[in-house]
This record gives structure tokens, C-alpha cells and sequence, in this order.
């Protein structure tokens, strides 16, 4: 498989951070188109960064930015796996590249108590979705199939497997922190 997709996109990734004074918005706005392209076509993954494991979901970094300005990731989701509702505290971006995954939103009331939405999204090959602290961060995600493997692609803002940040418990305004890591200690090679 070439790397040439994925080097393209964080050669203009690494552009885009480096611009000084762009909003929140402005960057998700440009980060959508990138991660658009590199998921229009399912030519470029390692099969390294896609293996499913049977329990539980797999978060393989792609690319680690070396100043922790963002982060790509790929998640590997076996049939019928789910992440707990949790958040981001960064802004991300997330792009389909095969099979489908499913977004619910949620939110806490007036009470502080944690409801979900009426928000819930399927992301099919091809489509991005975006989030953040700003615009929704907590949300709950799950592969769209009990039968098969989805793999999305997700770009933060930060080095995500070493943020702090927190799983929720709907109904209630419990909630615990968590650093998620790595599902493997290998990066690809992006110049072969």
C-alpha cells in the first residue's frame, strides 16, 4: 500500500497549524477538506493500522506531530463495538474510510444531568464529521454493523492519546478521566 495519500495529508495538516490567528472554526473548516480527500479513497492504510481486535475497538496512530499540534489516528471498530460516551477537549475531525460508524450526541440539562441528544449521525465511506469543545464534544460512537469492520480516520488537535480527558455516565453528572494511548507502539513509514 503506498503512504502517499496519508504524507500528502499531513504535509498540508502541518500547514494548515502553522498558520497563526485562524479560529476554531476556520481550521475545522480546512481540516474537513483534507481529511475529505484522504478518506475519498481506501487505497493507502496498512493493513497494521487496520486490525480488529475481537473485545474491544483499536486506536492506531498514524501520525504523531512532533510540537502535539495534532495528532491521526485510525479507529478499528470490529462488529458491534462502541466506545463509553466520553469527550475530546480538542477539536477533531473524523473521516469514514470503510464501513459505517454511528454518532449519538449528548448534553447536560439545566440539572447538570447528562442526556443524550436527538442528535445521531451514520457516517458512511467518504463523509467527515467534526468535534469540539465549541460546537459539541460529548458523544458516544459505535460501529454501524454487528457483522463486519469499520475504519475511521480521526484527526485532533493535540496528541490524543495523551490527553486527559473524561468517560461520562448518562443520568447522572458522574463522570471519570481517562488518557486513552495507543493500540500499537509502531508508526507507518510515510516515505515508502
Amino acid at each position: 500500500m503506498s503512504q502517499v495519500r496519508l504524507l500528502e495529508a499531513v504535509k498540508q495538516l502541518t500547514r494548515l497549524v502553522e498558520k497563526t490567528g485562524l479560529k476554531e472554526l476556520d481550521i475545522l473548516e480546512q481540516a474537513k477538506l483534507i481529511m475529505s480527500d484522504l478518506v475519498s479513497k481506501d487505497d493507502w492504510l496498512d493493513e497494521s493500522f487496520a486490525k480488529p481486535h475481537p473485545e474491544y475497538y483499536q486506536q492506531y496512530l498514524l501520525y504523531g506531530d512532533p510540537l502535539n499540534r495534532f495528532s491521526l489516528v485510525s479507529f478499528v471498530w470490529a462488529g458491534g463495538q462502541q466506545t463509553p460516551v466520553h469527550d475530546h477537549t480538542v477539536w477533531g475531525v473524523i473521516g469514514m474510510l470503510r464501513g459505517a460508524e454511528t454518532e449519538r450526541h449528548f448534553a447536560f440539562n439545566e440539572n447538570n444531568i447528562l442526556e443524550a441528544t436527538d442528535k445521531v449521525a451514520t457516517l458512511k465511506p467518504g463523509q467527515v464529521a467534526c468535534v469540539s469543545p465549541s460546537i459539541g464534544d460529548i458523544h458516544q460512537v459505535s460501529n454501524a454493523f454487528q457483522d463486519q469492520t469499520s475504519i475511521s480516520i480521526h484527526l485532533y488537535g493535540g496528541n490524543i492519546g495523551r490527553i486527559q480527558r473524561h468517560v461520562f455516565y448518562p443520568e447522572t453528572a458522574e463522570s471519570k478521566p481517562f488518557i486513552s494511548g495507543y493500540s500499537s507502539h509502531l508508526t507507518p513509514n510515510l516515505w515508502t
